[in-house]
């Protein structure tokens, strides 16, 4: 069976680049029957926040995943330490003494120089003498993983064939010097542990996954296989970044943009299938295929979005959104739903529509002074109830007959006394709604009676 995980770090909101790691390897277990797995990465003690915890889960919860299994990195520290001691014991890890400054400076001057950037392991020429000292002085190591260098190659399943020369690498920090692990060692470790089969992540990850690659042949593991994906940008092609909440799901949310539309945006941009509504999770894992995936990164359109969000809403069916049109106090069951929806940018705007078909109290516009006869014609030829959809037929061909209005002559004072806006849903289908009663009281305000 397949295992595939999503593995974030709570130190801010997830945003559509997020989204998009998430829902490739959520979309991939779903398709397969295999599992998918929430990992919390929250060893970085200064910047996770427990509100970020929580705003994880709930943009899974509106993008409609639902994990096999949940687990937190901060509560694994025993696993992390038993995997420290197998690598320190092995000679494959090595304490390191500089500081940041130093290091900094130390990268600056081998660029200035012309060479590579790269550790240079002078902490493996220390003596135990000079560690003593530099222990004594209150400096506290680092710890790194020493890379066996040589090539490592493997088969991305979006990349192809990948080889990376480790010679070109620095040893990584696996531990910090206040004891805490860093993502590079800790993910191998929980991998291995939870048995993951497949890792999807983005194209910025390729040199890690040499590293864990070592790192995992080190003690003694089997790897997942590994896919990098193509990288979502913003339309000015930065970096999507959740330090600056750029593209926040929670913002997208706020703003009525819809969960499935995001789904399938973040899923099929940048990829060879069209970017287009679909109608579940289920039919957007079937068109999921990492071969068909760019190699070039993705800049994401808002009016794009935008524009499949509504396609999307207009889609639905009234039993998917009864839920939220209930606590958005919108009445009239699957006949309100399907008489409004072709009509709404968001879901919210339901509500707009039912409080101008249902609102007693609704402020119907004045009429110009054009159309009063009209619309006073049309005030008494108001055909009683019950109304169904032939009543606006009937009832504006009466109209017309007694008037000689037609066209948008006729329909337009109409529309603007009944719901106060120049386009909106059918009126054949809305009329009902709004019932004899409210029409008369809106036609007789319109022309100010």
């Amino acid at each position: 069976m397949s295992v595939l995980r999503f593995a974030p770090s709570p130190t801010g909101r997830l945003h559509l680049g997020n989204a998009r790691t998430l829902l490739l390897n959520a979309l991939l277990a779903r398709r397969d029957g295999g599992r998918f797995l929430l990992r919390l990465d929250d060893t970085d003690r200064e910047r996770v926040r427990e509100e970020y915890v929580d705003a994880i889960r709930a943009d899974l919860a509106w993008l409609g995943l639902t994990p096999d299994g949940e687990a937190r990195q901060s509560e694994r520290t025993a696993l992390y330490e038993a995997a420290f001691e197998r690598l320190k014991a092995a000679g494959r890890l090595y304490p390191a003494y500089e500081s940041e400054a130093e290091l900094d400076r130390a990268r600056k001057l081998a660029r200035a120089s012309g060479r590579p950037p790269l550790y240079d392991r002078a902490a493996l020429r220390l003596t135990p003498e000079r560690r003593a000292a530099l222990e004594a002085e209150g400096r506290r190591p680092h710890w790194r993983f020493r890379l066996t260098g040589g090539r490592v190659a493997w088969e991305d399943d979006v990349r192809g064939a990948q080889e990376i020369d480790l010679g070109s690498l620095s040893d990584p920090v696996v531990r910090r010097d206040d004891g805490s692990f860093l993502y590079v060692f800790t993910s191998v470790v929980d991998d291995a542990d939870m048995g993951v089969t497949a890792v999807v992540r983005g194209e910025d990850h390729v040199a890690n996954t040499a590293v864990q690659l070592d790192l995992f042949a080190a003690l003694g593991a089997a790897p997942p296989a590994f896919a990098h994906h193509n990288l979502l940008t913003s339309a000015e092609g930065d970096g999507l970044s959740k330090r600056t909440g750029a593209l926040a799901l929670a913002t997208l949310r706020d703003e009525g943009v819809e969960a499935l539309a995001v789904a399938a945006y973040a899923t099929l941009i940048g990829s060879a299938e069209a970017v287009r509504p679909v109608a579940s999770l289920d039919d957007l894992a079937g068109l999921l295929d990492l071969k068909r995936l760019s190699r070039a990164p993705a800049q994401v359109d808002m009016g794009e979005l935008r524009a499949l969000s509504e396609k999307t809403l207009h889609a639905l069916p009234f039993e998917t959104v009864a839920a939220r049109l209930e606590a958005a106090g919108v009445g009239g069951g699957a006949a309100f739903w399907n008489t409004v929806r072709g009509n709404l940018a968001t879901l919210g705007d339901a509500a707009t529509w039912w409080a101008i078909a249902a609102d007693d109290g609704f402020p119907a516009p004045p009429a110009e002074a054009e159309h009063a006869a009209t619309l006073q014609k049309a005030l008494e030829l108001l055909p009683p109830e019950p109304w169904d959809e032939t009543t606006w037929k009937a009832w504006t061909g009466a109209v017309s007959t007694a008037t000689g209005a037609k066209g948008r002559a006729l329909f337009q004072p109409l529309r603007l006394a009944l719901t106060g806006a120049a386009h909106g849903p059918e009126l054949a289908r809305l009329l009902p709604f709004i019932g004899r009663a409210r029409a008369a009281d809106r036609l007789t305000r319109a022309i100010g009676g």
